[in-house]
């Protein structure tokens, strides 16, 4: 997936075709950097199994083969100038589709087995634990967000000189694909679209871990984080906060709105994750009250 990032950025580069309004190698480019994140992850979060070790291994390789046939595909239509998703415009095309569809439930599945198997095994440190599995579940529904996009979509026409006979689902949820999109990432700016949530979701397998490194990190510096249960504490409210944000903009894409352009409805839903994270934080970080002494037997004797 690195070797394919490189050889994605030269495309860039040297290829200035341009297809639903995106430059061509952008989609391979985007997806092999997502690969190289999730994998090293995964292989990392492999290593603190204690059992099942076997399963997690050929769980790993599941997930490396079912990446592998993804990038495949997604690179022999870039190259030939297709699309790759949704694509059902000739018979051909739609076989790479389903092939990529079950490449993706599969890689799934065995990316739900490695979670299982941590949720099952003993990690030391519960912030550690949290971590981990909160990483692993959101991003197990932020994956599973994937497949709405596979859904047939009410937009009558899909931007790219394709009609509504030739795909099958869309990112945008409104509007055409293809049409006005945020630099870098190209979720549309005109309606809602699945691919933020997807991602969003999908990342919490890295950022939360990072999330707790950086405490860890900070650790020598500030008092507070030096205690396990504090940061046992802030993961918690991260954690929580983390997926109602991924409720939230998963929401806010279905119902057609753009993530840039966010309504009224939206904001104060957001105002509310926001303040409920702040109060999280700060009770978690607030010193705890030291236990009281119990009483001995003579001092809870009755005064004759």
């Amino acid at each position: 997936m690195a070797a394919l990032a490189v050889v994605s950025a030269v495309g860039l580069v040297v290829d200035d075709r341009v297809l639903v309004g995106a430059p061509i190698w952008a989609k391979p480019f985007k997806f092999s950097v997502s690969f190289v994140a999730y994998c090293l992850t995964l292989a990392w979060m492999l290593t603190l199994l204690t059992r099942g070790r076997r399963i997690g291994r050929w769980a790993g390789h599941v997930v490396v083969l079912t990446g592998l046939i993804e990038m495949v595909i997604i690179t022999v239509q870039v190259v030939r100038g297709k699309r790759s998703h949704f694509n059902t415009a000739t018979a051909f095309d739609s076989a790479l589709w389903n092939a990529m569809g079950m490449t993706i439930v599969v890689l799934w599945a065995a990316t739900l087995v490695i979670a299982v198997l941590l949720l099952r095994t003993r990690i030391t440190d519960r912030a550690t634990a949290l971590a981990v599995r909160g990483g692993l579940l959101i991003a197990l529904a932020g994956a599973g967000l994937g497949f709405l996009m596979t859904l047939p979509s009410e937009t009558p026409q899909a931007a790219g000189n394709f009609d509504a006979a030739d795909t099958m689902g869309a990112h945008s949820v409104g509007v055409p694909d293809g049409g006005p999109s945020m630099p870098l990432t190209g979720w549309s700016t005109t309606g809602g679209d699945l691919r933020a949530p997807h991602f969003v979701g999908m990342h919490a397998l890295q950022l939360l871990p990072l999330l707790l490194i950086a405490l860890v990190l900070l650790a020598p510096r500030f008092a507070r984080l030096r205690d396990a249960g504090v940061r046992l504490r802030l993961m918690r409210v991260a954690v929580g906060g983390y997926a109602a944000l991924v409720a939230l903009i998963t929401w806010q894409a279905l119902r057609g709105q753009p993530l840039i352009h966010p309504d009224g409805v939206t904001l104060a839903a957001a105002g509310a994750i926001l303040a409920a994270v702040a109060c999280g934080t700060w009770r978690a970080l607030r010193p705890t009250a030291p236990a009281r002494p119990s009483r001995t037997a003579a001092e809870q004797e009755p005064v004759a």
